[in-house]
């Protein structure tokens, strides 16, 4: 399954964003391989519709679940739309990933 993690850097060793919509970085992860893809966040500097806008970005790059530090109510409401699972974290990229696959193996 691919993720889509809202983080702070370009690596998987770096730390999940606290913010979904205005996270720096997305990184996409293949959660069985964890390859990965990671990207600017082309909604991180909008002046509002961020969250929606970020799940957009997440349903083109073929994401089925999602992670950050916080999702707003517009994106939860995105994500839930788009069919997108997501999960609230902290710690690095790799931990927070390795965690959501632990729980849908579960």
């Amino acid at each position: 399954m691919k993720i889509g993690v809202a983080a702070m850097g370009e690596s998987l060793d770096v730390q999940v964003s606290g913010q979904f919509g205005r996270c720096p970085y997305f990184i996409i992860v293949d959660t069985e391989t964890l390859d990965f893809e990671a990207f600017p966040n082309p909604a991180g500097q909008m002046s509002g519709g961020a969250g929606p806008a970020a799940v957009q970005e997440l349903v083109q790059h073929g994401a089925k679940g999602a992670i950050a530090g916080r999702v707003g109510p517009k994106a939860e409401q995105a994500l839930m739309a788009a069919g997108i699972q997501f999960s609230v974290a902290t710690g690095t990229v790799r931990e927070a990933v390795l965690g959501f696959s632990q729980k849908e193996s579960s």
